[in-house]
């Protein structure tokens, strides 16, 4: 590993400061930018620097009140706006986030740290659930079909379910958010969406170029709040508020869909992971690693998706060992702006602090430490990229979410063997396989429990795919055909004719 600390030059320094500040800062709501109800902000901070970029409007209950009535007054007439209309705001939404790119990027790499090179990859794949949704805009149908009796008619036609709350995580600050507001434009509902108080500056950017896209004041509304239960609560437990999608950790879900329960409101829930990565004694092991790196190391390894463990027939176990070890061990470490840069930092102190201790606890149950494992620069929350080896069956990070840059490694001897760890785990999103037997690949993408596969690849994330997990990941999907159903309620006429 090699740590880059290289300072901004006076050009670079101007174009960040410049492109931070030309974002609002207050809240959306009803197409108007408005300050908190009190006046108080939340500083958003760089990681790489712990300096603070800029300072958002910090909303009140009241305001999240005032932007809930904001989007129920708009739904009933953007519900009956044309699907083409709607998909046209959506296809002018992912040509003008597409061609700002390298501002956008530069936006989120500031606010969350992650280099400009996997920004821009973010971003290109947020776009994306634009241009998705704004062709399944016009696909919603129904059916008519004669009664088994011939006696009638059955009609079934598909509406908006309504007003919309999203909330949304800091890792992924533009595609958390296009993935639930591309299928609700679509489907014709309005929304509010609370993003993370860490990364407000990405969404409140993105809902600029909506606006810009031509969707109707008050249709999106974007509340930052340093108090979400405060704010958040009120609107799910308000008649008014229809569905609510989050994406987060999952005992904040399990709140979350308490409090729905009230309401009866549709929900969606993308939430924790513990992905297993299962690497088989007859797998390509250049693909093997490859993908690994991808799995492990996207994001920081901040990502649900993120590959948590890694188990590795033994066969295989000490060459597979080495190669990642050398591969994370020459990733270069640094702030996200500079040339060069693999890793930037995690999001705060307390992220590194929580994979400090798991790293911890696995080290001193008898874990080795292959590389890394200790923080790394001066100023920003940066840690090194980490292996492990001999991880026992006891350390918390086989279990619990590392969100961070470490990769565990656990070996074992039978298929049966790896299905078992795999599926040891209260989660269920996601699943890597790497084995060149075909009909192993189908036995274990079949009993694995989670709701997506990585099949001899190391990203599952695809606009066009069903992205959801089960058991404590949540429940739902986003993306692919299915993830327009969750806005659409089905209702049935029957017709005598």
């Amino acid at each position: 590993m090699s740590t880059t600390t290289t300072g901004a030059s006076s050009d670079a320094a101007q174009r960040e400061r410049d492109v931070v500040g030309s974002v609002a800062t207050g809240l959306l709501v009803g197409g108007e930018r408005v300050e908190g109800g009190d006046g108080r902000t939340i500083d958003v901070v760089d990681p790489s620097t712990e300096e603070v970029l800029a300072s958002v409007a910090d909303a009140t209950p009241e305001d999240g009140q005032r932007a809930l009535a904001a989007a129920a007054a708009a739904q009933g007439e953007w519900g009956r706006t044309p699907p083409r209309e709607r998909g046209e705001v959506l296809r002018r939404a992912w040509e003008l986030v597409t061609a700002r790119v390298d501002d956008l990027a530069l936006l989120m790499t500031l606010e969350m740290g992650k280099s400009l090179a996997e920004s821009r990859a973010e971003i290109a794949y947020a776009a994306e659930f634009f241009r998705w949704f704004s062709e399944e805009a016009v696909r919603v149908d129904g059916r008519w079909s004669t009664s088994p009796d011939g006696a009638t008619r059955l009609l079934t036609m598909r509406q908006p379910v309504g007003p919309c709350l999203f909330v949304t995580p800091w890792n992924f600050p533009m595609a958390m958010g296009t993935r639930k507001i591309a299928p609700a434009v679509a489907a014709g509902c309005t929304m509010v969406v609370k993003p993370a108080s860490q990364t407000p500056l990405t969404m409140s950017a993105l809902a600029d170029v909506l606006a810009e896209a031509g969707l109707p004041a008050g249709v999106l509304n974007v509340v930052t709040t340093s108090r979400t239960g405060e704010v958040v609560e009120p609107i799910v437990r308000d008649g008014r508020l229809r569905k609510l999608s989050f994406t987060g950790s999952t005992p904040v879900g399990r709140t979350l869909v308490e409090q729905s329960a009230q309401q009866l409101l549709r929900t969606s829930m993308e939430l924790g992971g513990n992905a297993p990565f299962l690497v088989f004694d007859d797998a390509d092991l250049d693909a093997a690693v490859d993908g690994a790196m991808l799995a492990k190391m996207r994001n920081v390894g901040e990502a649900c998706t993120s590959a948590n463990r890694f188990h590795v027939q033994r066969g295989v176990l000490e060459e597979f060992t080495r190669r990642l070890t050398e591969r994370m061990a020459a990733l270069v470490v640094g702030r996200g702006t500079e040339d060069g840069v693999d890793v930037g930092p995690l999001i705060d102190e307390r992220q590194r602090g929580k994979v400090e201790e798991l790293v911890g606890d696995a080290v001193d149950g008898g874990a080795r430490v292959l590389t890394g494992g200790e923080r790394t620069g001066g100023r920003g929350y940066f840690y090194a990229p980490t292996v492990l080896a001999d991880v026992p069956a006891s350390a918390r990070l086989l279990r619990e979410e590392v969100f961070g840059p470490v990769a565990p490694v656990v070996a074992f001897d039978t298929e049966e063997e790896g299905v078992a760890q795999a599926n040891d785990t209260e989660y269920g999103l996601v699943s890597y396989v790497y084995t060149r037997d075909v009909g192993r690949a189908l036995r274990v993408c079949e009993q694995v429990e989670t709701g997506m596969v990585g099949l001899n690849q190391g990203v599952v994330s695809n606009p066009a795919a069903p992205f959801g997990g089960v058991k404590q990941s949540g429940f739902g999907r986003e993306g692919g055909r299915e993830g327009i159903d969750e806005y659409l309620e089905t209702k049935y006429v029957g017709m005598t004719i």
